[in-house]
């Protein structure tokens, strides 16, 4: 690299870790971002040339390597052209893969890889191994790079695969494939796709046996499975003792020792055990972590009892497969009803699959957003509000006591917040005002 001409395209958390990692490299890069005020440009070094607003395409085809920020797709004319031009064109993830001499466990899928990422990392500082957990979550995984670490614990995003080719880890995951991030993507299968180049170069591959769409096309890795079924591997047994957390039939733990709840959950929780055992983590230390473990915020996260009514914040469910998955974990567990508070940017998603429960599982249902007209229009009896605060107010009125009432938006929050955690901690000052 160091006789490179390296182009870092995207500012941003990611590009400073890229900056920083060329810096330590010797090489100094050309920053390009579209915006006309990038954030970080506060930290960038003022060696560092920064070309800030309209893509000075003719510095992209001159490059001998472009560094991509994952939230630039890789058919944008831009990058296409560049492309065209005989530019090597990679993502941070890649730069990462090529450096990297630690194993590393990858994970990633539609919903709930961030509670797996860091279940597992917390599994294995437990057993007091040296740790580094990033990537598409937390710590950049080049900045993960300076630590002394003994296994790394990524976090991958689609986004990321796609510019990701080196990279092979000691067991690689899908956990779940759902319809998302359909405004980037000409097809499910095409998201489907990018999805599955995890598996590539991985030694060992945990599928989930409940979702097909996990099960790679072809490999010579080693395959392991995870579900909520009694099949070997890693499942649910259920005894007189309660539901159990098994593998190979041996019940490890149960339900009722954990604090998470939600069947989806608890899928999560044995992807994790069957991770942690891959990656040679001590197995006892992981069953003690998983039993502490309290979860992340606004991940059906319990925010406040109020008269009897349970508020939970999924803000974080920014697509119809984690709101699904929400609803289908916490429904059984609920006395009462379960209301839905839903709405936001769609991303171009079909929200559809949300009907059948919205007849079935849910009381109230109460939309608010950018596509709240497109949920509304799935059941007669969904009310339109103007905004997050009426929501809420909505929902304190109708909900009795043993209901639960649920922010899971099956949506982004770009449409009226900065992030889906803006949106969580908005949800959290309006419950706790209640």
């Amino acid at each position: 690299m160091k006789q490179q001409n390296v182009v870092i395209l995207g500012l941003g958390i990611t590009g400073l870790s890229c900056v920083d990692y060329c810096l330590k490299q010797g090489i100094l890069p050309i920053v390009v971002d579209t915006r006309a005020q990038p954030p970080g440009q506060d930290k960038l070094p003022a060696e560092v040339t920064l070309y800030a607003g309209n893509l000075p395409q003719a510095i992209l085809n001159q490059a001998d390597l472009i560094i991509a920020s994952p939230g630039i797709a890789l058919a944008s004319p831009a990058l296409a052209e560049a492309a065209a031009a005989g530019v090597e064109i990679i993502g941070d993830i890649e730069l990462f893969a090529r450096a990297a001499n630690a194993p590393v466990i990858a994970i990633t899928g539609s919903n709930g890889k961030s509670t797996v990422t860091s279940l597992v990392g917390e599994m294995a500082q437990a057993a007091g191994v040296k740790v580094g957990v990033g990537g598409n979550i937390g710590i950049p995984a080049l900045s993960l790079l300076a630590q002394e670490c003994d296994l790394y614990v990524l976090e991958l995003s689609s986004f990321q695969l796609e510019t990701t080719h080196s990279l092979k880890p000691c067991v690689a995951t899908i956990l779940n494939v759902t319809e998302d991030h359909m405004d980037r993507y000409d097809s499910f299968n095409a998201y489907r796709q990018a999805k599955l180049s995890i598996y590539q170069g991985a030694q060992q591959v945990l599928i989930n046996r409940d979702d097909v769409l996990t099960f790679p096309e072809q490999t010579g890795a080693t395959l392991v499975s995870f579900g909520t079924d009694e099949e070997a591997d890693y499942g649910l047994v259920q005894n007189e003792r309660g539901l159990g957390l098994a593998c190979r039939g041996e019940i490890l733990l149960y339900a009722d020792e954990l604090m998470l709840s939600g069947i989806h959950n608890l899928a999560n929780v044995l992807a994790a055990l069957a991770l942690a055992d891959a990656a040679g983590i001590d197995r006892q230390a992981a069953i003690g972590a998983a039993k502490a473990y309290q979860g992340l915020a606004h991940r059906c996260e319990f925010i406040k009892d109020v008269n009897g009514v349970r508020w939970i914040n999924d803000s974080k469910a920014t697509n119809v497969g984690a709101t699904l998955a929400a609803i289908d974990g916490l429904a059984p567990v609920i006395q009462g009803k379960l209301h839905l508070i839903a709405g936001g940017d769609g991303k171009g998603g079909d929200f559809t699959p949300l009907a059948k429960a919205f007849e079935q599982q849910i009381g109230a249902i109460v939309c608010f957003g950018q596509d709240k007209h497109q949920i509304a229009r799935l059941n007669s009896k969904c009310v339109i509000v103007d905004d997050l605060a009426a929501a809420v107010a909505y929902c304190a009125s109708v909900a009795a006591p043993s209901d639960w009432v649920l922010l899971s938006p099956a949506c982004a929050s770009l449409d009226m917040f900065s992030s889906y955690v803006a949106r969580g901690d908005a949800f959290r000052h309006l419950v706790e005002a209640l």
